[in-house]
């Protein structure tokens, strides 16, 4: 039987590579529905080109706006509009797969529905473990779901983790996050005070959205990384490490006790996680370019405390800490970055200054630890307010 997929976030950049991988495989998988937030146009094609039963748009005019061009093309795919539409195809009973691709704290309740309905869930939604924690892990213990990384960095640790899960705390010594280094590796601490949206979004391997884009300029992206591997392969904050891979060739890596290191290698392209996660523990084909060895480039690595990273990337340090902190500080720092970006983004802010709201926003600590999803989006309500307070200071 062909496994039918849910594509949460389906114009996005994932969404969209997640669909061009289903399109080489239709004898294996049928897309059951497609979820956007504003684009319209996007999600009309896609619609005429998959054929979902379901369409789910964020707010009712979109939605409205999707159902009269679909209704026009002859169309027979029924749009849904709302929150909780999201969480119905999220956890449809007819789904097997559910691609978790919604950016930011919005995708936290669609993914705990997709949990707790024990379907095998892909996620590229950072945030359901930096802001979900231990209260989304016990949703997909509850479940039974099968949760499987799609995140380039931590595919290539699931892939390089032994088979059984019972040995990684006795076999593995530690875990390995590769980062490129963004656009701004070499770029002089001083300077980045002047750097415009546009240049922080011109990654220089990976075609991304402009918020992770950014993340990836600040490395605060390998910051919430840092905090999803914590909790996706049970590690101590000990036992999780970075080190600066400008070349994105090697994906990740994992030391063993006897330090031997076993590594994924790959072209930068997302559907070679997005392939592993549909087919696992098969493999299929991507559609991504082979390496190839003979024309590679050197592979070069750079530690985190190299001249001019410190200053660079000060906001990579703020995992650790969010880490040893009380439940619920990784929340408190995700829903501080997404604020700050958004204020970059939107002229509001300087890149520099994404830094100081973080930390200025973590500074004020936690009123109570959070224990359910309500508690975890009350925190991020609060947390979002206190830093477009720290926003409104610096715009002064």
């Amino acid at each position: 039987m062909k496994q039918r997929v849910v594509v949460l976030g389906a114009t996005g950049s994932i969404g969209t590579s997640t669909l061009d991988v289903l399109a080489r495989h239709p004898d294996r998988f049928e897309v059951l529905a497609l979820t956007a937030a504003t684009q319209v146009d996007v999600l009309f094609q896609q619609c005429l080109t998959f054929k979902p039963a379901l369409a789910v748009m964020v707010s009712a005019e979109h939605a409205r706006a999707l159902a009269e061009q679909l209704k026009a093309a002859g169309s027979r795919t029924q749009v849904l509009s709302g929150p909780q539409a999201l969480l119905e195809v999220a956890a449809h009973e007819q789904a097997d797969v559910v691609m978790a691709a919604i950016v930011g704290a919005a995708g936290l309740a669609p993914c705990l529905a997709a949990a707790r309905a024990g379907k095998r869930l892909l996620l590229a939604n950072k945030e359901a473990l930096v802001v979900g924690g231990e209260v989304f892990l016990d949703a997909v213990r509850a479940g039974g779901a099968t949760l499987l990384p799609i995140d380039s960095e931590h595919s290539a640790i699931f892939q390089s983790l032994p088979a059984d899960r019972s040995a990684w705390s006795i076999q593995v010594d530690k875990i390995i996050l590769t980062a490129s280094g963004g656009p701004f590796r070499t770029r002089e601490p001083h300077t980045l005070r002047d750097v415009t949206p546009e240049q922080a979004c011109a990654h220089p391997n990976w075609v991304m959205g402009r918020k992770i884009s950014v993340d990836s300029a600040t490395m605060m992206n390998k910051a919430l990384e840092v905090i999803e591997a914590r909790y996706l392969f049970g590690m101590t904050p000990e036992q999780i490490e970075v080190v600066i891979h400008p070349q994105s060739v090697i994906h990740s890596m994992v030391q063993y006790r006897d330090h031997s290191v076993v590594a994924q290698l790959g072209t930068p392209d997302m559907r070679v996680p997005i392939a592993y996660g549909l087919s696992w523990p098969d493999r299929i084909h991507s559609g991504a370019q082979a390496l190839d060895f003979r024309a590679m480039a050197d592979m070069t690595f750079e530690a985190l405390d190299a001249p001019g990273h410190a200053e660079r990337f000060a906001g990579l340090h703020l995992a650790w800490e969010a880490l040893r902190a009380p439940a619920g500080t990784t929340a408190v720092l995700n829903a501080a970055n997404e604020i700050a970006v958004d204020a970059f983004l939107t002229g509001r802010i300087r890149f520099d200054q994404i830094h100081q709201v973080n930390l200025q926003t973590l500074s004020r600590g936690l009123d109570n630890s959070p224990h359910s999803l309500q508690d975890l989006l009350a925190l991020d309500a609060q947390s979002r307010q206190r830093a477009q307070q720290v926003v409104q200071g610096l715009s002064r």
